[in-house]
């Protein structure tokens, strides 16, 4: 080769590799979802059930559906999306082997599924082998699934590959495991509440599975409730947990240190914290009961290391559901679906109705901004307006057992029922 040639060539090396960072950094950013196609853990952004990009329909037919497909197995956990891709876990109904699933959003094509070989589940009737919901970030998706004998949680990248997996130990709790990660800055987060003082509070580091921190408990109930962010100052984020034994725990993602604690529910009776805390300011509810005691809806506030009670409901509350908020407006939609409006800086109730359905509501209400979409548990998708006056404005049929939350991502509605998966077009 000519040596003016091979200097400049060796010359331009540099400018190549430039380029070609560029152009990979170009693409990521391009790959990169917005905000509204993303519904990274259980009930979406920081757990509120809301995306107000999306304009759903309150009524539809089939024409409407996107598309539907029958999963490679059941459960009762809900999706979870990044971009074009949609993650959930299934168990095999025979062998109860978890199927952690990958789906997309586009077609509804499965892009990939791991067959998990585990012990037998023992729990509620009501749960399932598949009953947690998946947490998801730009590199990883992260699942949890618990037998008597072990707690697994495993992260997959967005195509498939396991980066990693840990055994937490075995689960104490006759109801069985039910609880979903999330994820806070580099850190998966995991309420691990168990029975008999056998619980804990969890944080593994996110790229790694590395323990960073965790925080013994003296629950005496299995919970299923999944932790809120909370920034009270805007200084610092906090994790919020709620707890029969334990009430309101903020705590230091940093090291895991107890900010503050409050027992704010009823310790004289049986109860269990399974609705997750939601927020809203410098505002946090949470609710906890059973079945055949009265329930709480308990509004906190953090004023330096003392929780402050704003105002509490004991009629109406869900044991299931979680809360959700839409603008100035909190609501309790309760299992027998009857749904109660209030103020949610002051508690003040605007209405209280009962929403149509055919059965109890297991899973949680999501809302578009101006609707509100629950399922009950015969798989019928009751929608309420998101108002201070109450309307119905439809009731929408799937026909199989459903104990799910849906998911809102790219201005879709994605509904799990027992054994399929349905995409909603958005208007």
């Amino acid at each position: 080769m000519n040596p003016l040639r091979l200097l400049r060539l060796f010359a331009a090396i540099p400018s190549l590799l430039c380029l070609s960072t560029f152009l990979s950094s170009y693409a990521f950013a391009q790959t990169t979802p917005s905000p509204d196609d993303i519904w990274p853990r259980f009930r979406g952004p920081n757990g509120s059930g809301l995306m107000e990009s999306a304009n759903l329909p309150a009524e539809w037919t089939d024409a409407d559906y996107k598309w539907k497909i029958d999963l490679p197995g059941i459960g009762h956990g809900s999706p979870v999306v990044w971009g074009d891709r949609i993650f959930l876990l299934c168990a095999d109904e025979a062998t109860n082997d978890r199927l952690p699933v990958c789906v997309s959003t586009a077609d509804g094509k499965i892009l990939w599924s791991h067959t998990h070989q585990t012990g037998k589940f023992k729990g509620h009737r009501f749960n399932s082998p598949a009953s947690t919901t998946p947490c998801v970030d730009e590199q990883r998706v992260y699942f949890t699934w618990g037998t008597a004998e072990s707690l697994t949680v495993i992260a997959f990248t967005h195509e498939g590959e396991k980066v990693w997996e840990v055994d937490l130990g075995p689960v104490v709790g006759g109801h069985g495991f039910a609880a979903s990660p999330m994820i806070q800055g580099d850190l998966l987060v995991l309420n691990n509440d168990q029975e008999k003082e056998n619980g804990f509070l969890i944080a593994l580091d996110k790229a790694t599975g590395e323990q960073k921190w965790k925080v013994s408990r003296k629950s005496q109930r299995i919970s299923y409730s999944v932790p809120v962010a909370y920034n009270p100052t805007g200084n610092q984020d906090l994790l919020v947990f709620t707890n029969w034994t334990h009430g309101f725990t903020a705590i230091d993602p940093a090291d895991g240190s107890v900010v503050a604690e409050k027992s704010v529910f009823d310790t004289s009776t049986n109860e269990r914290a399974i609705s997750s805390p939601i927020v809203a300011g410098d505002i946090v509810v949470g609710t906890c009961g059973f079945t055949g005691y009265p329930k709480h809806c308990v509004a906190m506030k953090l004023n330096g290391a003392d929780w402050q009670e704003l105002w509490r409901v004991e009629k109406s509350v869900p044991h299931i559901p979680s809360p959700i908020i839409v603008g100035d407006l909190i609501f309790l939609w309760d299992d027998a679906g009857v749904v109660t409006c209030l103020e949610y800086a002051t508690g003040e109730q605007l209405w209280r109705a009962r929403a149509e359905s055919e059965g109890e509501f297991f899973g949680s209400p999501v809302s578009d901004g101006e609707k509100i979409f629950s399922i009950d548990k015969e798989g019928n998708v009751s929608v309420i307006a998101a108002s201070r006056e109450f309307e119905q404005l439809a009731f929408n049929r799937l026909g199989e057992l459903c104990r799910t939350t849906p998911a809102i991502a790219d201005g879709d509605l994605y509904l799990r029922t027992f054994s399929k998966l349905y995409a909603v077009k958005g208007r």
